[in-house]
Formats: structure tokens, sequence, C-alpha cells
């Protein structure tokens, strides 16, 4: 199991999407999600055929939050300059784990 942490604390299990496929796929296809999502190597995501909102953070190549927004299903981001992999999660969760803009984030396990 895949820990997403933050100055040490627990914040939610991770799961990594690995290669092409599993990035593009991202939450597609799930009615909901407990957890977060990462995908390296990533600078925007969409929600087209999403069921339902997600929180999207944009992460530097230190794992450093550049960037927070809420997306709706059928929506796209701005790529992000800086971003170099992103973090995914049901909306409202960013909230509940208090993560904002200049967060160091880590992945252990």
């Amino acid at each position: 199991m895949t820990w997403l942490l933050r100055d040490g604390d627990v914040l939610a299990t991770a799961e990594v999407a690995t290669g092409l496929a599993g990035r593009t796929k991202g939450l597609l296809g799930r009615t909901s999600y407990e957890g977060a999502m990462v995908l390296p190597r990533t600078r925007s995501v969409h929600t087209v055929g999403m069921r339902f909102p997600i929180d999207v953070a944009f992460c530097d190549k230190e794992m450093v939050v550049v960037g927070v927004a809420t997306l709706r299903p059928w929506r796209m981001s701005v790529p992000r300059r800086r971003g170099r992999s992103v973090v995914e999660a049901q909306a409202g969760a960013f909230d509940r784990w208090g993560l904002r803009v200049g967060d160091k984030l880590e992945l252990r396990g």
C-alpha cells in the first residue's frame, strides 16, 4: 500500500498510475473515490466522462503543490508550466486534508 503524506502526516492512501494508459484513465469509470490518485509526468487533466467532480493538485518535480483546482465533469485544466505530476481526489478531499499551494507531498510505501 502507498500513502500520500505531508510533513510526515498521512493524508490518504494513494494509487500511482503507471504507464500512459494508467495516466490517461486516472479516475475515469469510477463512481466515487476514497484516497488519492497520483499521475506522474502529467501537467494537465480532463474530466471528460467523469461521474463526479475532482480536486486536482499540480506538483513540481519536488512534489511541491504549485496549483490546485476543482473540476466538474466534462472540464479540462490548463497545463501547468512547472507541473510534473498531478494528484487527483474526489472533490472536497483537499479541504478535509487542508491541502494548499506550497505543501510538500511525499509518497511512501
